[in-house]
């Protein structure tokens, strides 16, 4: 199966033949974990967010390391190279990153409960002036993007449009950028940028990366993602996979410098989490005689909190 491009907008504006489409379109695509999505983010905007990004990882390791936050477990703050390491691999990733999300006024009982995923943005204001809203920004702009996605996955699923929003609602959804250093400075011959993996979460978009690498796993083998451009790629995460009773599995995927390829890697990911007090019980429109109950219930918590633990960010 291969992976299928589709328009986001044709969804919100067309008539119900063409909505139709677009529903029948995105679940056969995530039978592969993996779908492109026509939007509406302006390329410039994304071009501001990259540039400055950029000027945070060139920054001297001393300074990016002075956003490092203690007990954060990679939910905030700046992360190092060879930290996180793939559930699946023996190695840890070739790559560093800076994590935010959107802050919850003081007293939010989700700040008190979770501190670790619910601490204030730690951004690079100080040496990257106007960075902290910028970024901010761009946080809001792509969870609307992935709200009005999974309005189109809960069409498909046979549940309410808005399934998913009452999920999002001060769910601990996290942006991510990475910066995948050139491979020629990698330790090690067989050392990849990222290893074999599936995202915990819902969903994640992926608006644009600076150069190829993503792969996707398939019944065929490792397929690349290669989006037409203007494109968003969205995969499914494991909590998806969780809640549709495996009818909508997780989007396995990599990072692997391509032949040739002796630059730099830049992408800005963002993981859309439920609140983490969400009861995660496989969709009764997904248990069927052909398909019967095949996960327990789980919090959405417990769930992240285990995938941290594999990944080496939960110390």
């Amino acid at each position: 199966m291969e992976i299928l491009d589709v328009d986001l907008i044709a969804h919100e504006n067309g008539d119900s033949t063409r909505r139709a489409a677009v529903v029948d379109g995105v679940m056969r695509s995530l039978t592969t974990g993996f779908v492109y999505v026509e939007n509406d983010i302006s390329e410039g905007f994304l071009d501001e967010v990259y540039g400055e990004l950029e000027r945070f990882f060139t920054l001297s390791r001393e300074t990016k390391e002075s956003y490092n936050v203690p007990g954060a477990h990679g939910q905030t703050g700046y992360t190092g190279l060879l930290v996180e390491t793939a559930a699946t691999s023996d190695h840890a990733d070739w790559k560093e990153m800076l994590n935010w999300g959107a802050p919850l006024p003081e007293g939010h009982p989700l700040r008190a409960k979770y501190p670790h995923r619910y601490g204030d943005p730690v951004l690079p204001e100080a040496d990257i002036p106007g960075i902290r809203d910028l970024l901010l920004r761009f946080h809001e702009t792509v969870i609307d993007l992935q709200r009005r996605v999974l309005r189109i996955i809960a069409g498909g699923l046979g549940v309410h449009e808005e399934f998913f929003d009452r999920m999002l609602v001060d769910g601990a959804t996290l942006t991510r950028a990475i910066h995948y250093p050139a491979m020629d400075l990698a330790p090690g011959e067989q050392h990849v940028w990222a290893g074999e993996h599936g995202d915990i979460n819902l969903i994640t978009a992926l608006p644009r990366a600076t150069a190829p690498g993503l792969q996707v796993r398939t019944d065929a083998g490792w397929v690349d993602a290669a989006p037409p451009a203007g494109r968003a790629i969205i995969n499914t995460g494991l909590l998806l996979d969780h809640l549709t009773n495996g009818l909508v599995p997780a989007g396995i995927h990599r990072v692997v410098a391509p032949a040739g390829q002796s630059g730099d890697r830049y992408s800005v990911v963002q993981f859309a989490h439920p609140t983490p007090w969400t009861i995660m019980t496989p969709l009764a429109t997904c248990v069927t005689p052909e398909n019967p109950l095949r996960y327990p219930t789980i919090s959405a918590a417990d769930a992240l909190d285990k995938v941290l633990w594999e990944i080496n960010l939960s110390s």
